[in-house]
């Protein structure tokens, strides 16, 4: 087993999580069950998704739990985008979201493509 508090892309998975939750505290009420919902279930996909991955056995279970993390960081990356162009988080507050998405999707890719099998 692994220890997921190790991992820079956990940390920054998590640290993702928690600013989107932050964000989307202004998102219109109509949006709850929409995209509010769905952005937030993504954020928190990423960091389980890592740490049920880093709870398995074997290595191709990390790997394929480690590639779910990543699709959903890049769920949210749209997610963020979609939020930006419906007016519903000021740029800045964006900006500094999306990087964040960004630099967590970039760290994971690192990741996968260190331990990627060889086929």
């Amino acid at each position: 087993m692994r220890d997921h508090r190790k991992l820079r892309a956990f940390e920054l998975a998590d640290e993702l999580a928690l600013a989107i939750y932050k964000s989307t505290r202004s998102f219109p009420k109509e949006e709850q069950f929409g995209l509010t919902s769905q952005i937030r279930r993504a954020a928190v996909s990423g960091p389980s998704n890592i740490v049920e991955g880093c709870a398995r056995s074997s290595q191709a279970d990390y790997y394929r739990f480690l590639e779910f993390a990543y699709s959903s960081v890049c769920e949210v990356e749209y997610q963020l985008s979609l939020a930006l162009r419906l007016e519903y988080l000021d740029p800045k507050s964006a900006s500094e979201v999306t990087s964040l998405a960004n630099e967590t999707g970039r760290v994971l890719s690192g990741l996968l493509r260190s331990l990627k099998p060889e086929t």
